[in-house]
């Protein structure tokens, strides 16, 4: 299966014997693959482009590697030249090397290394069925199998990363192949940067758990640093049961081959307790590890921590470690420390800046609040050219943050409680403003997405809990529009079956036009629900593509086409005087906009807002969520179609109630849309 890969390794080492005087294993190895009647110049080619001249330079220059080549079996894992320039250390050519041969197909678990001390090579599976040598993936396609003069059977497989083993600061320091236990306990003498481990160490002591720590197999560490105990109190909270947190047993993990946001069983995983841990990459390229508490006690409260990852990827005997940031599942600091901890180069950098420009209200705004919700945009979130020109202007962006904070305590389960199969309605500390969260699937399958000032955003990670609320991480600013009216109902789950409507006609085709402003008076999908209650035959033809031009002209009715699209608060102020007639798309609409006081009372807090309703064709129509901008446009969502009982009839023109129409006249409904008022 190797043999059409052998005429590649040949221009390799003869691309290498050129630029080096090889000794005899090399040599031989070249001499060996020289005559391939199956070398391709495409393939030569592309070996030429992607494998390291400097590897083969150390690799002639290592005395035990060519023993090796001369005279042994082996398998060599060869980085790209791509994998060298990013590599800033030096690299162990005998960590590449193991005295085995194993094709893609045989590696499994770990191999040796060849290093002194033997530590171990472990070969994970990624995602799309990739092979990992460590956090090296494997290059599928160019692995080669031959054999030397011995008659040894050797392989090379190209890896697109340089293998990093366990290193000591001075040469004089033994290197054995330690557990994690030895590594905690020497790490002050490791290359490990400034970062010690001192404070994790002595708790994990002190608990009496070296014994997780030193237990043969496969396992995952997540190891804080000194710097994430800079909390005074905070190391009295790592408790065993903290620290089982910290363990992914019998599974080792290493972040390239990680399964992003995928839960993993912690060794705090009982009937008490249940914790899992799982790895995901900001688009920035940091990666963060979080734990997520969802059976908790009194001690070990429920919620999510997250941790940036400052050192990854490190093998020792019994696995992999990782050092963290701060340690997971500890809940210590509130929704303002937390922005604080992740604001200066963290997962929350912008959002945090953002806040501080605004001026010290809105922080000191969060600070008040005994229990809190933020909505926390994330760092590529306001990498939008509509925010530079928001951000400038205090009093909008005040408005726009004060958006993203809730007074209450909400997490995924409350909100899902909230959404009592519909969509929740949240106020915001902006009195004027809801939030609208929908939750769907259940587990590590929920999808969590919430509106705010015409914008949709997806929770990212939901959860991370403070002493005092919750943060959830969003990708998108809210309040800042970024789509047209047609994108919005595209996308917006509160507004489906009115978009669905648009679509028989093509009435939706002009909703994407960028130079017009639309004020869109549009029925939530409740309201289309409650129609069909009430005329149901009416609602089966609206929705029949048949009976498009019927539909057409009612949405005509909902659509204000002007130079300027009307906010409701606008509309109020019009309505004072008179009532405010308003250009649709075919006649005109006439209306009169009231305010009038909301109150909301539940289990969880206590809130007043505006509400504002329409007055129609002596009809009272709630807005549901007012002022949904758009970039050419605003939405209001209503909570009931601007529909006439003489919109509804039957051959001939002659109005009946719907019911009698069901029982005499069932097979003779049609539907028309009367002209409008005038």
């Amino acid at each position: 299966m190797f043999a059409s890969r052998r005429g590649a390794l040949a221009a390799l080492l003869l691309l290498c014997c050129c630029c080096f005087a090889p000794n005899a294993a090399v040599a031989e190895l070249a001499d060996k693959l020289r005559d391939d009647s199956e070398l391709s110049q495409g393939t030569a080619k592309t070996f030429r482009r992607i494998m390291p001249v400097r590897f083969y330079s150390l690799l002639e220059q290592n005395p035990v590697a060519n023993a090796t080549l001369a005279l042994r079996s082996c398998t060599i894992f060869v980085p790209t030249n791509e994998a060298f320039q990013r590599y800033k250390g030096t690299a162990q050519v005998l960590y590449h090397m193991t005295t085995a041969a194993f094709s893609q197909s045989q590696l499994k678990t770990s191999v040796t290394s060849d290093m002194e001390g033997n530590p171990p090579l472990y070969i994970t599976n990624g995602r799309n069925g990739d092979i990992y040598v460590n956090n090296a993936r494997i290059i599928p396609s160019l692995s080669v199998e031959l054999t030397n003069r011995e008659g040894k059977r050797q392989v090379m497989h190209i890896i697109d990363e340089v293998l990093e083993p366990l290193t000591a600061k001075s040469s004089s320091t033994e290197m054995n192949n330690m557990d994690a236990m030895q590594f905690m306990r020497v790490a002050d003498q490791l290359n490990l940067g400034n970062r010690t481990l001192r404070t994790y160490r002595t708790q994990v002591t002190m608990a009496k758990k070296e014994s997780l720590f030193e237990s043969p197999g496969f396992h995952t560490f997540l190891v804080p640093i000194d710097e994430g105990f800079k909390h005074s109190t905070r190391s009295g909270l790592v408790d065993a049961k903290v620290i089982d947190g910290h363990v992914i047993p019998n599974t080792v993990i290493f972040t390239a081959a990680s399964e992003h946001d995928e839960p993993k069983t912690s060794a705090a995983f009982e009937d008490q307790i249940k914790v899992t841990v799982s790895f995901f990459k900001q688009k920035d390229g940091k990666m963060y590890v979080k734990s997520n508490t969802f059976l908790g006690d009194a001690k070990h409260k429920e919620g999510v921590v997250l941790a940036e990852i400052v050192k990854a990827n490190i093998p020792i005997k019994n696995g992999v470690v990782h050092l963290i940031h701060r340690p997971l599942m500890i809940i210590d600091t509130t929704v303002t420390q937390f922005l604080q901890d992740n604001g200066e180069n963290g997962a929350l950098r912008k959002f945090y800046e953002v806040i501080m420009d605004a001026g010290g209200g809105v922080l000191e705004g969060i600070n008040n609040l005994s229990e809190v919700t933020i909505l926390a945009p994330s760092n590529e979130a306001w990498n939008i050219s509509s925010i530079d020109n928001i951000v400038r202007d205090r009093k909008k962006m005040t408005d726009i943050l004060n958006m993203h904070i809730i007074k209450d305590r909400l997490n995924v389960e409350k909100i899902r409680q909230k959404n009592a199969n519909l969509i929740a309605q949240v106020p915001t500390v902006n009195n004027r403003t809801f939030l609208y969260f929908n939750v769907r699937g259940e587990g590590a399958d929920t999808v969590v997405t919430v509106e705010g000032g015409g914008v949709n955003a997806t929770v990212l990670q939901a959860d991370v809990a403070q002493t005092n609320g919750f943060v959830h991480i969003i990708d998108r600013v809210l309040g800042v529009p970024h789509t047209t009216v047609l994108g919005k109902l595209q996308t917006d789950p509160m507004m489906s079956d009115t978009y669905r409507m648009g679509q028989f006609s093509h009435f939706n085709d002009q909703l994407n036009n960028t130079l017009r402003r639309y004020t869109y008076f549009v029925p939530r999908d409740k309201a289309w629900q409650k129609t069909e209650l009430d005329y149901p035959s009416a609602h089966k033809k609206l929705f029949m593509r048949d009976f498009y031009y019927h539909s057409k002209n009612l949405l005509e009715r909902h659509l204000v086409i002007a130079d300027h699209a009307y906010t409701m608060k606008e509309l109020v102020q019009m309505s004072l005087t008179d009532t405010v007639v308003l250009q649709t798309f075919r006649d005109s609409l006439k209306v009169k906009i009231e305010e009038e006081a909301g109150h909301l009372h539940d289990e969880y807090a206590s809130h007043e807002w505006t509400e504002y309703v329409i007055l129609w064709n002596y009809k009272k129509i709630n807005v549901y969520r007012p002022d949904v901008e758009c970039t050419n446009g605003i939405i209001h969502v209503i909570d009931a179609p601007l529909l006439e009982e003489k919109d509804i009839v039957v051959s001939g023109g002659s109005y009946l109630p719907e019911s009698s129409i069901c029982i005499m006249l069932a097979n003779l409904i049609m539907i028309t849309v009367a002209k409008f008022l005038n």
